[in-house]
């Protein structure tokens, strides 16, 4: 068997081969992983599709804590008016009442407070704004010749629950028929913006009859009263009785 050996020429061109063979392979994986200094070409740009969302139609849902308005409940109240059908001119006076209250059951019976008056009642609803309005009731009389006191408009503030009443003293000077109204609004004043609104509740007509105690006026009555006085001065004048005498002596003798 022959032996062969490889000389140092040998060994030199396979390491040469085998070192550019090691460094073509380098070089292939180096080129398929980009390099970091590359300029990268921007990708096409994508346009965005909106696809329409229906809108719903329920109510959106409460945060915790917070509470939606709800519409305000009117209070319901009952309004009652009593009056004097009659009265005695110059000489008497009497009082009309009016009355805007509520019981637990919003129902009340309205009863005269005195026996013979006129009394009339009607329920009534008020907006309930308390929490966000001052409410004051307002009522004034209107009648011509009569003697009303307090004259103008008298104001009381109103309060949940609470009644709200109003009384009128009058005096009629003359005989005859006096027809008046009793008025009733509200007003309301904005706790916040101080704004002011008022609201006409209630417009009730009101007649009441002045007499004397003979069905006489009261100037007439007035007059009687001199004439009265005259003829009393006249009877208990001194030696009336003497002259009287006097007379039906002479009277006789004839």
């Amino acid at each position: 068997m022959t032996n062969k050996h490889f000389s140092p020429r040998n060994i030199f061109h396979l390491a040469a081969a085998l070192t550019i063979l090691i460094v073509t392979f380098a070089c292939g994986g180096t080129a398929a992983t980009p390099s970091s200094s590359s300029t990268e070409q921007p990708a096409a740009a994508v346009e965005p599709t909106f696809v329409p969302v229906p809108t719903s139609t329920a109510p959106e849902e409460e945060t915790p804590g917070e509470t939606a308005p709800s519409p305000a409940i009117p209070e319901m109240r009952r309004l009652t008016l009593e009056y004097p059908p009659k009265m005695k001119a110059g000489v008497e006076s009497d009082v009309i009442r009016l009355t805007l209250e509520v019981d637990e059951q919003g129902n009340i019976t309205p009863t005269a407070q005195v026996e013979g008056n006129v009394i009339t009642g009607e329920t009534i609803q008020i907006p309930n704004l308390y929490e966000t309005h001052m409410v004051t009731a307002e009522a004034r009389i209107d009648m011509a010749g009569m003697d009303v006191q307090p004259a103008g408009a008298i104001y009381e503030p109103m309060t949940p629950g609470q009644s709200v009443k109003f009384f009128w003293s009058i005096r009629p000077q003359d005989t005859g028929l006096y027809r008046g109204t009793v008025w009733l609004h509200l007003v309301f004043v904005d706790r916040i913006s101080g704004e002011e609104s008022r609201m006409a509740v209630s417009a009730q007509i009101v007649e009441i009859e002045a007499v004397d105690f003979f069905g006489f006026s009261v100037n007439v009555a007035r007059t009687s009263g001199v004439v009265g006085s005259i003829v009393g001065g006249i009877v208990g004048f001194p030696f009336l009785e003497d002259i009287i005498k006097f007379l039906f002596k002479r009277r006789k003798k004839k």
